[in-house]
């Protein structure tokens, strides 16, 4: 009795069903990647300096929801760089940013939450920076603060901008 093997060294020959498997995996990280429930929405823009070719360097304003916290968003505005390099996404962006978060709704809590956890992560650049909104919880004042700041590979940015959303009395804050 002879077993076939769809996957092996013995033909070296990968199964249509693996292959199936591996364009469906691929596909589903994709999707979690681009519809990420906590991706940045642009509300708008304003032109810095004008250049010749690709887009012009900006200032953009992004809402991101708080995804632990519904009724809390965070407005944050950053710097993108145009020209060719922008356009093509080799550019990086400026560290520095300015955040304002505020209550939108009704203040609810989806699960207790960490005394600081990072929430948001944008990359800046191709490989090397990423700007970071970080929420740490206040118990003392029954607050939500929340930091941004950029970093890269090696090394960070002392640039940073805080902001606080305070949660009303009868709110308390769960804490894991």
């Amino acid at each position: 009795m002879t077993q076939k093997c769809s996957v092996g060294a013995a033909n070296g020959r990968v199964s249509g069903a693996a292959v199936g498997a591996i364009v469906s995996a691929i596909f589903a990280t994709t999707c979690l990647l681009v519809f990420s429930p906590t991706a940045a929405e642009t509300l708008g823009e304003v032109n810095t300096a004008f250049k010749l070719i690709g887009p012009d360097h900006k200032i953009v304003i992004e809402a991101y929801d708080d995804p632990k916290v519904s009724g809390v968003a965070c407005y944050v505005s950053r710097a993108k760089t145009g020209g060719v390099s922008g356009a093509l996404g080799l550019a990086e962006d400026k560290s520095e940013a300015s955040i304002a978060c505020r209550q939108v709704g009704t203040i609810a809590f989806k699960s207790p939450l960490p005394r600081q956890e990072v929430v948001f992560d944008e990359r800046l650049s191709f490989l090397f920076k990423k700007l970071h909104i970080v929420r740490i919880v206040d118990p003392a004042r029954n607050a939500l603060v929340y930091l941004t700041y950029a970093d890269r590979l090696i090394e960070g940015s002392p640039q940073n901008s805080v902001t606080a959303v305070p949660v009303p009395a009868n709110t308390p804050i769960p804490l894991r």
